[in-house]
């Protein structure tokens, strides 16, 4: 599997504006949106807050991977936000969150969204892998990045 399987540019905010965990949700929740018209964003935001009420997708590193299933998606869908700032997503190094790796599966979906969140939870732990992320211009050079590092794996 791979990531590049279920995200495109048009689907990347290099620059998340938000400063807060709702705003920032909300705003990768409205980017999904767009580009799906059958994702409701109010619906998505809530799906995606509720689970951050279960427990942080923040998982230390920089990295928080907010996710959950929706009946009206058919397929894997991704979207990925920086914030150079930073943000305090609650995460469990208790420092602030750069990365934001949305994932949302179809609600049937079981095997496909765990192996989609461990394949993306391995990427994200490479430093150096961040480090080009954070470093990267545009939504067009973070997607390069991904899709060089997709294929090394």
């Amino acid at each position: 599997m791979k990531i590049t399987d279920f995200i495109r540019p048009e689907l990347i905010v290099p620059e998340l504006q938000g400063q807060s965990k709702p705003q920032v949700i909300a705003e990768l929740a409205r980017q999904l949106a767009r580009t799906q018209p059958s994702v409701d964003v109010d619906v998505l935001t809530r799906v995606l807050m509720e689970r951050e009420e279960l427990a942080s997708t923040a998982i230390g590193e920089d990295i928080a991977i907010p996710h959950g299933k929706l009946d009206s998606v058919t397929r894997l869908i991704g979207c990925l936000g920086r914030s150079t700032r930073g943000i305090d997503f609650d995460s469990l190094d208790k420092k602030p969150t750069h990365l934001f790796f949305v994932l949302i599966a179809p609600e049937s979906s079981t095997g496909m969204h765990l192996k989609a969140l461990a394949r993306i939870s391995r990427l994200f732990k490479d430093p150096d892998f961040r480090v080009r992320l954070m470093r990267a211009g545009s939504a067009g050079d973070l997607f390069r990045i991904l899709e060089e590092e997709d294929a090394r794996y």
